[in-house]
């Protein structure tokens, strides 16, 4: 395998259209910078994003500028112990005037949908979901419906509440390409933040994107740069997800890994290296693309040990340590 280098193309309006959308979020959120890259790289990806953090830190605010900005249809789902799937998915209704039944799509039938506190939601709910993100169409009585070709699921999660809530399953972990840890932000940021929203005014938000254009964005994305065109890459990107499984590596991550990232992780870090290689403006994928994508790809489908817990290790630790352990070339 031959080091590649960086080479730049001739495609800088979709950089600087990238770099628009940044700046019209930028109007409304104040840093936060890794979740609004990953969230366009979502979008371009066809994958879905948990988001993970604490109260208040400008997720749902987010969401929402996204889809002013794309021009995109928008719901928010608040989830509680007491949702069924029919409150996510929609229901048969019954109309005795005309003795026929009708389809009240529910709010699954949109391009975002934002599940705010997923984990709050009981098994049949996470079934009903886990449907619509993976199979793009939900079951209502007897019929299949299918969803919007551009159809994103943000979820987010508290990690610190344990009462009233559901763990994920992993198999619905698995369908979410990327999970995002959302920090508090910075001194100044916290001071622009207050600055801005205690004025009380509303920001206009200018439309970057609309729905069709993503999607054949999507397209043009896969055809510039087919997997078999970049073999050298994939490989590296299936070593890295091959050492995060406990009996590669001669072991040495036994102790703290109990499961490792199936390959399902191997297509959703390729096809988000691609993108953001794409966005980037490079004529190939390279290892640096791979290794930022790596973290917010893999660090949800990691499962770690109890020992490694109690010693202060996170997910995040065991993907730094796979990076410097596997080698670019081989």
């Amino acid at each position: 395998m031959k080091a590649q280098t960086k080479t730049k193309n001739n495609r800088c309006p979709i950089k600087e259209k990238v770099e628009k959308i940044k700046q019209e979020i930028g109007k409304v959120i104040v840093g936060q910078e890794e979740m609004i890259e990953t969230i366009i790289i979502a979008l371009l990806s066809d994958g879905h994003i948990l988001l993970e953090g604490y109260p208040g830190l400008g997720k749902t605010m987010t969401v929402k500028t996204v889809a002013s900005i794309l021009d995109a249809k928008f719901h928010r789902v608040q989830f509680t112990p007491d949702l069924i799937p029919a409150d996510i998915t929609g229901f048969e209704m019954w109309l005795p005037e005309t003795k026929k039944s009708r389809i009240q799509k529910g709010p699954v039938f949109t391009n975002i949908l934002l599940a705010d506190e997923i984990n709050r939601a009981p098994a049949k709910v996470q079934s009903a979901l886990l449907e619509a993100m993976q199979e793009k169409q939900v079951t209502i009585g007897r019929e299949t419906h299918h969803l919007e070709k551009l159809f994103l699921v943000l979820a987010t999660q508290n990690p610190i509440e344990i009462s009233g809530t559901y763990l994920l399953p992993e198999a619905e972990i698995d369908r979410f390409m990327f999970k995002i840890k959302i920090r508090y932000p910075s001194y100044n940021d916290e001071i622009e933040i207050t600055e801005k929203h205690a004025s009380g005014t509303e920001t206009p938000l200018a439309v970057i994107f609309k729905p069709e254009e993503i999607l054949a964005l999507r397209t043009t994305i896969a055809e510039w740069l087919p997997p078999n065109d970049a073999p050298s890459i994939i490989q590296y990107i299936a070593r890295l997800v091959r050492a995060t499984r406990p009996e590669e590596n001669d072991g040495i991550l036994e102790d703290l890994v109990m499961y490792g990232a199936s390959p399902r992780a191997t297509i959703a870090l390729t096809k988000a290296s691609r993108v953001y290689a794409y966005i980037q403006g490079d004529d190939t994928i390279l290892p640096e693309h791979v290794q930022k994508m790596a973290y917010p790809v893999l660090r949800h489908r990691i499962i770690l040990t109890h020992e490694a817990e109690v010693e202060g290790y996170d997910s995040d630790d065991i993907i730094t340590k796979i990076l410097h352990r596997v080698p670019i070339l081989e």
